[in-house]
């Protein structure tokens, strides 16, 4: 696992099984060395391109965010459901990291240096792209699965616990800025 990609995703700790922390670790390794971003990029760049240019919550706050929430309902599921709603915190924590690794791939960076989606991106969003990356890997399915269901193109399969937590951990930390009441 590089330095790099460590000081991005200190959260990659929290993943038990040092195989799947690597893989995980490697799916970003590639997706950077693939991107036009850099990692300095991700802590500069709003963290979606639907709220305007002013926005200020960067990538990886929202990202980080993403995987703070959902490992803390991961572990209230498991605390308090008796065991029958049972998470995988490793597949959690590892699908919650990668769910937005394709942005790597949709994004570019205009003549001035603002993010916006690029050619790949209009064909492949990031869902897509980002299971790709993470097959490539090794990741298992049901990682694989968090990547795929996290966004809307999951509304229209059956997710598992742990894409359900991931998709709404993202989702409730999006949809405010896009579509809240501002009084």
């Amino acid at each position: 696992m590089n330095n790099t990609v460590l000081s991005l995703w200190p959260e990659l700790e929290w993943i038990n099984d040092p195989q799947l922390r690597e893989k995980t670790a490697r799916v970003w390794e590639i997706a950077l060395e693939r991107s036009v971003l850099t990692a300095e990029d991700l802590s500069h760049i709003p963290f979606t391109l639907l709220c305007g240019p002013d926005l200020k919550v960067t990538f990886m706050d929202h990202k980080r965010s993403v995987v703070h929430i959902a490992r803390a309902a991961g572990e209230t599921v498991n605390g308090m459901y008796h065991g029958e709603l049972p998470v995988n915190m490793d597949v959690l924590i590892s699908g919650a990291i990668l769910a937005d690794v394709g942005k790597m791939l949709e994004y570019e960076l205009d003549a001035s240096g603002k993010a916006v989606q690029g050619k790949y991106g209009k064909y492949l969003r990031h869902p897509f792209s980002g299971v790709s990356l993470a097959e490539e890997c090794g990741l298992p399915p049901e990682v694989c699965h968090i990547i795929a269901t996290h966004a809307g193109e999951g509304n229209l399969v059956k997710r598992t616990t742990e894409a359900f937590i991931v998709h709404h951990a993202d989702f409730m930390t999006f949809l405010p800025f896009k579509e809240r009441l501002v009084v």
